[in-house]
Protein backbone atom coordinates (compact mmCIF):
# COMPACT_ATOMS: atom_id res chain seq x y z
CA UNK A 1 0.00 0.00 0.00
CA UNK A 2 2.71 2.15 0.68
CA UNK A 3 4.46 1.54 -2.72
CA UNK A 4 1.11 2.63 -4.07
CA UNK A 5 0.45 6.22 -2.58
CA UNK A 6 4.38 6.47 -2.92
CA UNK A 7 3.49 6.55 -6.83
CA UNK A 8 0.46 8.53 -6.53
CA UNK A 9 2.19 11.46 -4.78
CA UNK A 10 5.02 11.08 -7.01
CA UNK A 11 2.55 11.68 -10.02
CA UNK A 12 1.04 14.78 -8.43
CA UNK A 13 4.28 15.78 -8.29
CA UNK A 14 5.34 15.05 -11.66
CA UNK A 15 1.84 16.84 -12.28
CA UNK A 16 2.41 19.78 -10.54
CA UNK A 17 6.03 20.54 -12.36
CA UNK A 18 4.26 20.43 -15.70
CA UNK A 19 1.79 22.44 -15.31
CA UNK A 20 4.23 24.90 -13.74
CA UNK A 21 5.97 24.62 -16.57
CA UNK A 22 3.41 25.42 -18.90
CA UNK A 23 2.03 28.43 -16.88
CA UNK A 24 5.65 29.87 -17.07
CA UNK A 25 6.26 29.45 -20.43
CA UNK A 26 5.85 33.04 -22.34
CA UNK A 27 5.68 34.11 -25.85
CA UNK A 28 7.88 35.48 -28.09
CA UNK A 29 9.00 38.92 -27.50
CA UNK A 30 9.79 42.20 -29.69
CA UNK A 31 13.58 40.86 -30.29
CA UNK A 32 12.61 37.33 -31.65
CA UNK A 33 9.86 39.28 -34.21
CA UNK A 34 12.51 40.89 -35.53
CA UNK A 35 15.33 38.62 -35.55
CA UNK A 36 12.79 36.66 -37.85
CA UNK A 37 11.83 39.52 -40.01
CA UNK A 38 15.86 40.10 -40.79
CA UNK A 39 16.29 36.11 -41.18
CA UNK A 40 13.42 36.92 -43.49
CA UNK A 41 14.01 39.71 -45.27
CA UNK A 42 18.26 38.53 -45.66
CA UNK A 43 17.12 35.25 -47.70
CA UNK A 44 14.66 37.15 -49.96
CA UNK A 45 17.36 39.74 -50.74
CA UNK A 46 19.80 36.98 -50.72
CA UNK A 47 17.20 34.68 -53.64
CA UNK A 48 16.39 38.19 -55.37
CA UNK A 49 20.10 39.21 -55.97
CA UNK A 50 21.34 35.80 -56.98
CA UNK A 51 18.40 35.45 -59.87
CA UNK A 52 18.99 38.85 -60.85
CA UNK A 53 23.14 37.91 -60.98
CA UNK A 54 22.86 34.33 -62.79
CA UNK A 55 19.10 34.47 -64.33
CA UNK A 56 19.03 38.11 -65.72
CA UNK A 57 16.12 36.87 -68.47
CA UNK A 58 14.09 35.80 -65.60
CA UNK A 59 14.85 38.74 -63.55
CA UNK A 60 13.95 40.94 -66.25
CA UNK A 61 10.09 38.80 -66.81
CA UNK A 62 9.64 39.25 -62.96
CA UNK A 63 10.05 42.93 -62.96
CA UNK A 64 8.03 43.40 -66.20
CA UNK A 65 5.08 41.19 -64.54
CA UNK A 66 5.32 43.43 -61.71
CA UNK A 67 5.01 46.82 -63.06
CA UNK A 68 2.44 45.22 -65.65
CA UNK A 69 0.46 44.36 -62.59
CA UNK A 70 0.88 47.98 -60.69
CA UNK A 71 0.24 49.86 -64.33
CA UNK A 72 -3.33 48.09 -63.75
CA UNK A 73 -3.93 49.02 -60.39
Amino acid sequence: MKFIIALQNKADSLQKKAFDCLKRKEGQNTIEYVLMLVVVVGVAGLAGGLIKKFMPDLWGQITAKISGGLSGM
